[in-house]
């Protein structure tokens, strides 16, 4: 194992590489494949190299009425494509078990709040006919900035008052379980205690949505283009990094997660990280969706340092936008370090290779630990 300080790592790859990418970030290397969030990366990202359309290599009519997804690359439903998606406030402990849908969401984020606990923001792009999501608890104002990314309609059940100010704004659009005219997206399961017991419907979702008067299409609020994508006949196996990219079948982040504990083992065979966690107070095994029957897996994991700081009664503030931080981005069974930038509200989170160029993703769903600074996790 490694272990590494993230702000270091462009120090640290010109000493294993011989690949000098500009000044190196402060920092101790400590141990293998271990690695420590304290410091900051270099500001020196260089520029984005833009993909005209998302990734093209199939013949246009071979899916007629239907185009890439912005968030997965794969082929959807053209009317689909416009719909805008929805972002989910789902809780991850012991008691909020098990999941339903979560493994239908295209992107999954995940970050501490209060407790040490985390919680998931789940970004569906296919929800209309979901009958069952959730469950849902509260919102966390950090978590906002993320969905502003996918023009996404915000599904919680209420928030603390400090994020009051946020969902003023105009351009904010959310169902809250809390507010009366939204009510009837969501229902409690009787069979459960609360607060771990509310879900939304898709079509209750839409239902006030059409009473809301809400934009179903995009708004022009973000970028269309997101992510950029690797061809996926031609899929990005790290390789053109050479010695940058490191092994990276068994990915750990129980240092930056102590009470969910999750760990992502990669298959060869489809190519997909697996999840598990070890929640405090449960058992340990895979991360299971109760109404599909699968373990959540995903083509690409994104693992982005943030700087944050508590802001009382353990509530926690994140810096979404930032321009001096750095992360990991995982695929095909292996590694490189990254810096990220986001630059406004709706903007998206961009990725960097060490030499400044925006990263590729892979096509398939994609996994984003938002971890904060100072906090270890493990690969191998």
């Amino acid at each position: 194992m490694r272990r590494l300080k993230l702000g270091s790592v462009l120090a640290l790859c010109t000493l294993l590489c011989a690949c000098s990418l500009g000044e190196p970030a402060s920092g101790n290397v400590i141990s293998d494949n271990i690695i420590n969030t304290s410091g900051s990366a270099s500001d020196d990202t260089g520029s984005v190299i833009s993909s005209e359309t998302l990734a093209g290599e199939d013949a246009p009519s071979l899916h007629e009425g239907m185009v890439r997804s912005r968030l997965t690359n794969e082929w959807i439903d053209e009317a689909a494509a416009d719909l805008r998606p929805i972002a989910v406030m789902i809780p991850n402990e012991s008691n909020a078990l098990p999941h339903y849908n979560i493994s239908n969401a295209s992107v999954l984020y995940e970050a501490n709040v209060e407790g040490r606990m985390t919680r998931l923001l789940a970004i569906f792009e296919d929800w209309k006919d979901l009958d069952k999501i959730g469950n849902i608890r509260s919102l966390r104002s950090y978590f906002a900035y993320w969905a502003f990314e996918w023009d996404a309609f915000i599904v919680h059940s209420g928030q603390p008052f400090f994020v009051n100010e946020l969902l003023a704004l105009p351009d904010t659009e959310t169902i809250n379980e809390n507010s009366s005219p939204d009510a009837g997206a969501f229902f409690r399961d009787s069979s459960r205690q609360r607060p771990h017991n509310l879900y939304a419907t898709g079509q209750g979702i839409l239902d006030v949505l059409n009473a809301k008067g809400y934009s179903l299409s995009y708004r022009g609020l973000c970028d269309e283009q997101h992510f950029q994508f690797a061809d996926s006949k031609t899929p990005n196996t790290l390789e053109q990094y050479g010695t940058a990219a490191v092994a990276a079948t068994y990915i750990d982040m129980s240092g930056c997660y102590p009470v969910t504990r999750c760990y992502f083992d990669y298959n060869p065979q489809d190519g997909l990280y697996y999840r598990s966690q070890h929640l405090s107070g449960g058992t340990d095994g895979p991360h299971m969706d109760a109404a599909t029957g699968k373990q959540l897996a995903f083509k690409n994991l994104l693992v982005q340092n943030v700087q944050g700081e508590d802001i009382g009664e353990g509530y926690l503030s994140v810096d979404c936008l930032d321009t001096t931080q750095d992360g990991w981005f995982f695929t095909e069974g292996r590694g490189i370090h990254v810096t990220w930038k986001k630059l406004s509200d709706y903007g998206a989170t961009r990725f960097y290779d060490d030499s400044g160029t925006e990263i590729s993703l892979n096509t398939g769903k994609t996994m984003i630990c938002i971890i904060q600074s100072g906090d270890n996790f493990t690969f191998r």
